[in-house]
């Protein structure tokens, strides 16, 4: 029966297509688009929610606080478990795969994310594992998108489109935010769109939106209702604020880094590794229990009157009212937390940074405005510090200012805090990009030599591979014959640059045929001059492996027309600045969404 709907659906789509000029007919993608991202948010969430409301009320009501323990290692087991029974061994994990998806395999995206990151997630995340689902949620969206289009023969542009509109439904499904979705489409993921391109976007993002208020609970989604009015002689302890958050996210990124090496070098089996992973997480989540899951229930605590109730339940709860026994509390879970997603991550539990980023800047603004209240230095509004907090760490572990200010603009139900958001997110922003150059998705292409950046240059040519446009047809010359053999083979070739080789192809050196005009019409000196004599040594050379951008950097920096490949040693071809750059005006062409 369900196959006859969707079967009668498709039939719907393929007839619309017909109807339906592009642009229309893009329109009603990214409405369908945003409706199924939609309901793997409200799949994901809820089952999350239900999930941790079971753990607080077994915790609460039978009094084991060690089922927070528990669950997390069921989670990771099982995770691991699927991974390698129905996924074929491996999963990818982050948003960076999209990223490469879109610029080295055009925009196709396999057929399994559409389910993968559904059902891993919501068993490492949903049983208590310490990361998020909004990774999960994108990539899903992202693939919606890119089989959508695959299926109804969409070309490039299109696709990315519709991955685009994936993306920005699943975000405006997970918070509310349709802003913060749009942005978040374009300003992490997204490697250049028009303005006409931005409509299907914010339809798909509007979609997301509509679709979760509808029907998901409002108490799944992370919102707050406490909010002080915005002061403006606290604007310098929003400078300090921001310039903490950049330190802390730079500590953030580059711990998780050093966890995710750590547990990619043990030797252990999978199972082995998640249950030795799993079983730190339990000790931590023991000790600590809001570390458990997204932990989006206590950054609303904190926000609230009554922070305290962070300690109830835990082996801290007889200090339940000591101000600096929660700061203690929070100040140490604040520091953890890079360890527990970490550990999550590593040991082979399936989720994302992005609740993580939420949970870690609500706990350093709680923390830095609640030591400056308790030392009596000024009273500051700590639920207001609490949410700019998180726009900082979204920043700096991101990249992306814009979706961070908007993010917690709309989650927070106005914009009274608009300008502390945008100092706040700013100077995170600038602190982490002067020490770490990519965001903490994208580290990991960078170190594969596909880093893709807010550099629009930068982006295309690593999109773009040297090997594609080495010319290996340019004929060569010896260095002990005259120069008549190379004026015949001038005479019969529109070659204007020879490579000048020994028997073994080792380069020696080249010869321009600007450089030999002259020479070239006197018989006697043509006669009598040998290619050695009038050769000149090459200003650079390129390799196969030299990424485009450093080919390009290096053709700026000779002022040459013509650079010489050498290969395993040995000369291998040519590469011309203008067929370099009439590749990388063909692939800007290709990849500008309009």
């Amino acid at each position: 029966m369900f196959k006859k709907y969707i079967h009668k659906l498709e039939n719907t789509i393929v007839w619309s297509q017909s109807k339906l000029t592009n642009k229309q007919f893009i329109f009603l993608s990214s409405v369908l688009v945003g409706i199924s991202a939609a309901f793997a948010v409200i799949v994901l969430k809820t089952f999350a929610h239900s999930v941790f409301q079971f753990a607080t009320y077994i915790n609460g009501v039978l009094k084991l606080s060690f089922i927070n323990s528990i669950l997390p290692i069921i989670g990771i087991l099982l995770t691991v478990f699927v991974v390698k029974k129905v996924l074929g061994g491996t999963i990818e994990r982050g948003t960076s795969q999209i990223l490469y998806a879109v610029a080295k395999k055009a925009s196709i995206i396999p057929k399994k994310q559409m389910y993968a990151q559904i059902v891993t997630s919501s068993l490492t995340v949903g049983l208590g594992g310490s990361a998020g689902l909004e990774s999960p949620i994108v990539i899903t969206g992202a693939a919606f998108g890119s089989n959508y289009a695959q299926r109804y023969q969409l070309p490039y542009k299109d696709r990315t489109l519709l991955i685009g509109c994936g993306v920005a439904a699943g975000i405006a499904a997970a918070f509310n935010a349709p802003i913060a979705g749009v942005l978040f489409a374009i300003e992490v993921l997204l490697v250049d769109v028009s303005i006409s391109a931005f409509t299907p976007i914010m339809i798909a993002a509007a979609t997301g939106a509509l679709v979760s208020v509808i029907a998901l609970d409002e108490t799944v989604l992370l919102s707050f209702k406490q909010q002080q009015t915005f002061n403006y002689h606290n604007i310098p302890y929003y400078i300090i604020l921001g310039l903490f958050t950049g330190l802390i996210s730079v500590y953030y990124s580059r711990n998780f880094q050093r966890l995710e090496h750590l547990f990619a070098r043990l030797k252990f089996s999978p199972y082995k590794k998640a249950f030795f992973g799993a079983s730190i997480l339990a000790i931590l989540i023991f000790i600590f229990p809001t570390l458990f899951g997204e932990g989006y229930e206590s950054i609303k605590t904190l926000s609230e009157n009554d922070p305290g109730q962070l300690l109830e339940n835990t082996l801290f709860s007889g200090f339940r009212n000591n101000g600096w026994a929660l700061l203690l509390f929070v100040g140490l879970t604040m520091m953890l937390k890079v360890f527990a997603t970490g550990i999550t991550l590593g040991s082979g539990g399936n989720g994302g940074n992005f609740a993580p980023s939420l949970f870690l800047g609500s706990y350093v603004g709680f923390f830095f405005s609640k030591l400056l209240n308790l030392t009596g230095f000024t009273k500051l509004p700590i639920s207001n510090f609490t949410m700019v907090g998180m726009a900082g760490i979204l920043s700096g572990l991101f990249h992306a200012p814009l979706t961070a200010i908007f993010l917690i603009a709309e989650i927070t139900g106005g914009y009274n805090l608009m300008i502390p958001l945008m100092i706040v997110a700013s100077i995170s922003f600038a602190i982490s990009k002067r020490f770490e150059k990519h965001s903490l998705d994208v580290k990991s292409l960078a170190k594969k030599g596909h880093a893709f950046t807010s550099n629009k240059d930068t982006n295309i040519l690593s999109t773009l591979e040297t090997n594609t446009i080495i010319q290996t047809d340019y004929l060569t010359v010896s260095p002990d014959e005259n120069l008549e053999k190379l004026v015949d083979l001038i005479s019969h070739s529109n070659q204007v640059i020879f490579a000048v080789v020994d028997k073994e192809k080792q380069l020696l050196g080249v010869v321009h045929f600007n450089d030999i005009r002259e020479i070239i019409f006197n018989q006697y000196r043509v006669k009598f001059t040998l290619v050695k004599e009038i050769m000149t040594t090459p200003i650079d050379i390129i390799y196969p492996t030299d990424s485009m951008e450093i080919v390009m950097n290096k053709f700026e920096n000779s002022k040459v027309a013509f650079l010489a490949v050498i290969k395993n040693g040995k000369y291998f071809g040519f590469i011309s600045k203008s067929i370099a750059l009439e590749a990388y005006r063909t692939k800007l062409k290709s990849m500008t969404i309009e």
